[in-house]
């Protein structure tokens, strides 16, 4: 049983629906794992207003791409899918997860983007982490907690990013947890006008990563943006060389 200032999960990534996490932050999830830190994923939505599939289909989809991730922990919260919302009561519902995972690193999408949901979760997020660690806030039997550090996953936003994580040993572990989501990327007549080609979406998958990567001087890539200016000890250490 974990104590009052345990972490559950040391990093949480939140995202809107199952497979944005594989498609934004699942390197970054396995080299923290790589390193011996407790990751979770919190989907908001289920997936039940999707174009293919259905939401039984993306649970357990979403099972296997966290058996391929190493998660330690995944679920699903039933916010409407299509309509996400930044409401108090779905802040709270976020928040009573906070605290008891009381993660030190939450991942959330980018503020901006092309799906609403994505955007809404963004802002959502955030200010689920403030209002679980209000002392007078009712959510949940659980202690109140705040993240240390929120990240915001950029990879489809058009913005420079912060830092880049390597995530080079990792791609084809992170591809394969994108395709365990058969319903959505398998070639079908269902959605064909709407959804890339099964045959092209690994060389997308990898050109993206590929382009990060480039960035940062490594192979393949993730994106990250952080609000927070950077601290640095020894200007020797300081990684990505300038010419």
């Amino acid at each position: 049983m974990a104590g009052i200032s345990e972490s559950v999960v040391d990093v949480l990534a939140i995202a809107a629906h199952r497979d944005d996490v594989e498609q934004t932050c699942g390197g970054t999830l396995m080299r923290m794992s790589a390193r011996g830190l407790r990751t979770g994923i919190l989907d908001l939505a289920q997936g039940e207003s999707g174009t293919r599939g259905t939401a039984a289909d993306r649970a357990a989809e979403a099972a296997e791409a966290a058996r391929i991730l190493g998660v330690a922990h995944r679920q699903a919260l039933d916010l409407p899918d299509g309509a996400v919302a930044n409401t108090l009561e779905n802040r709270l519902k976020i928040a009573r997860v906070l605290r008891e995972l009381r993660p030190r690193v939450v991942i959330l999408p980018y503020w901006e983007a092309r799906h609403p949901d994505h955007a809404v979760c963004g802002t959502l997020g955030y200010e689920a982490c403030f209002v679980a660690g209000l002392s007078r806030m009712d959510a949940g039997p659980h202690p109140p907690h705040r993240p240390f550090k929120i990240i915001y996953a950029s990879l489809y936003a058009d913005v420079r990013p912060s830092f880049i994580v390597d995530i080079t040993p990792f791609m084809e572990q992170r591809f394969a947890s994108l395709m365990a989501y058969r319903s959505q990327y398998a070639n079908q007549q269902q959605g064909g006008g709407l959804f890339v080609p099964e045959e092209e979406i690994r060389e997308r998958t990898f050109a993206e990563a590929r382009h990060y990567g480039l960035l940062a001087g490594v192979k393949y890539g993730e994106p990250f943006v952080q609000r927070e200016v950077g601290l640095v000890d020894d200007l020797t250490l300081i990684p990505v060389q300038s010419i």
